[in-house]
């Protein structure tokens, strides 16, 4: 079993301290090696058994061109022929299938099955196998996938126990700690490779929650899923993405956390599915400007720019120029590490927020609320006013139409007691423009029902051509709020 050679680790660790002494100012040269070199092959050894290939397959329709189809005389013996070589009525997309094949790596958690991957590794896969050390092969089922994190847990059904491995600590991770990756490079399964943690904390801008160790120890094209292990034989990264002009390794490798990835790994076995904290705001860096012009005495914490309508923060009263500088008890010293932590909190909990606002501190309390939920309340925001911003882009009565608001208001110099909806053009030869209304008006009324919005005047024309009328009152007002009214046809 893997477990089983964590003596042989403590005695590889041992060697490896006497075969590398300290200097009389307490730093280890560089590679200074006098009894021999140090081999990691029990450390491999023991962990091979639970590193897995993955392979997966899709199916794809293959593109072909729609071609002429020769015309043959009506009753023509060749006539089903032809039908069967040239098809009528399909498109272009409209051709044969085929599997598209493709590879990574993954690593077994569990004597039952689970196996952690990417995400970008099963991602729209029709087939999973995972291809075990032996040579056996196991159908995998999705259990769950985080794309915000690229994480995948997959489950497949042995009819024994499984080698597998231990989650470790990656917080415990020092840059310059030698590190461990086994995968299955360009479909080399059970490939080692060893390096060093180069960095620690790495933000690429591949997603919100980026805290990607970096390393040295050479990662390919299909050791994406695969495991990057400490020296103790615990996982402390899955290794994700690497940087490289030329497809091949160059030495800058980087592997998500497990202080990152277990809280996700855990929800989706769970649930399926992640249950992300949410806020509900959006949020910009503090620079040095910013916090000097805010009176705050260095550039720390995340600004609050946008505050999401109903959402958590708006509902504890959290405003836009808000400064967030602690979260459940945990200091926000930059803006990236609001979002993880806000992430990292149970949803439903009440948790105290420290704000800075117009040169004082203040504390709030806020209910955290579920992150999948709240950009389903977004997204469907956002849909309704792009319904809004389309409908108002189509011309009613001739008229281009804007919501007045006071943006708009304060740059035409509309009166403020004036009510109703901006008229932004009036076309040609159009009843409107007989009629004298002209761009700078503002429909009040139409048939003696209030408009806000151009939506609301179109709801009133579409009511009065479905009852057969052929006119429509309006009150229009000029910008200075004189009002008159006139009669509009509407145009079939």
């Amino acid at each position: 079993m893997v477990h089983d050679f964590k003596q042989k680790i403590a005695a590889f660790a041992i060697a490896l301290s006497l075969a590398v002494p300290a200097t009389t100012a307490g730093i280890v040269p560089a590679l200074a090696q006098p009894n021999g070199p140090v081999s990691v092959a029990d450390l491999a050894e023991g962990l091979l058994g639970a590193v897995v290939n993955i392979s997966t397959s899709q199916k794809v329709k293959q593109r072909r061109p729609k071609l002429p189809i020769p015309q043959v005389p009506e009753g023509s013996p060749f006539q089903e022929f032809f039908d069967d070589l040239f098809p009528r009525g399909g498109d272009d997309d409209d051709g044969p299938t085929r599997n598209r094949q493709s590879l990574g790596s993954g690593f077994v958690i569990s004597a039952d099955g689970l196996i952690i991957t990417n995400n970008h590794v099963i991602a729209d896969a029709d087939e999973i196998v995972a291809n075990f050390a032996d040579g056996s092969k196991l159908v995998a089922e999705i259990v769950g996938t985080d794309p915000k994190t690229d994480i995948a847990v997959l489950r497949v059904k042995p009819d024994g126990d499984l080698a597998h491995v231990d989650i470790g600590d990656s917080e415990k991770s020092r840059i310059g700690d030698w590190v461990m990756a086994i995968g299955n490079p360009f479909g080399l399964g059970g490939s080692v490779s060893m390096g060093i943690v180069s960095a620690i904390g790495r933000d690429i801008n591949s997603g919100p929650y980026d805290n990607f160790i970096q390393t040295d120890a050479a990662i390919n094209r299909g050791n994406s899923g695969g495991p990057l292990f400490n020296m103790e034989g615990d996982v402390i990264g899955i290794n994700t993405a690497i940087i490289s002009p030329s497809g091949g390794s160059i030495g800058i490798g980087f592997a998500i956390p497990t202080a990152l990835a277990k809280p996700v790994i855990d929800q989706l076995i769970e649930f399926g599915e992640t249950r992300r904290g949410w806020l509900g705001v959006q949020i910009q860096l503090v620079s040095e400007e910013i916090a000097e012009s805010l009176g705050l005495d260095e550039a720390k914490g995340a600004l609050v720019g946008d505050v999401f309508k109903d959402g958590p923060a708006d509902k504890a009263g959290i405003q836009s120029g808000d400064i967030v500088l602690s979260f459940d008890g945990k200091e926000v010293e930059t803006m990236r590490d609001l979002p993880k932590i806000v992430a990292d909190t149970p949803v439903g909990e009440s948790v105290d927020v420290v704000l800075f606002r117009k040169g004082e501190k203040q504390t709030v309390q806020v209910e955290v609320g579920r992150l999948e939920e709240g950009e389903k309340a977004i997204k469907a925001s956002k849909e309704e006013d792009d319904d809004k911003k389309s409908d108002s882009a189509k011309p009613v009565l001739g008229m281009m139409l804007q919501e007045l608001d006071d943006a708009l208001r304060d740059a035409e110099g509309v009166a403020a007691e004036v009510k109703g909806v901006y008229v932004l053009d009036v076309a040609e030869g159009t009843s409107a423009e007989d009629k004298g209304i002209e761009a700078g008006n503002v429909i009040v009324e139409v048939n003696q029902e209030p408009v806000a919005t151009p939506q609301d005047v179109s709801e009133r024309v579409e009511e009065l051509k479905k009852s057969g009328r052929k006119n429509a009152l309006l009150m229009i007002a000029n910008k200075e709020g004189d009002i008159r009214f006139v009669v509009v046809r509407i145009e079939s």
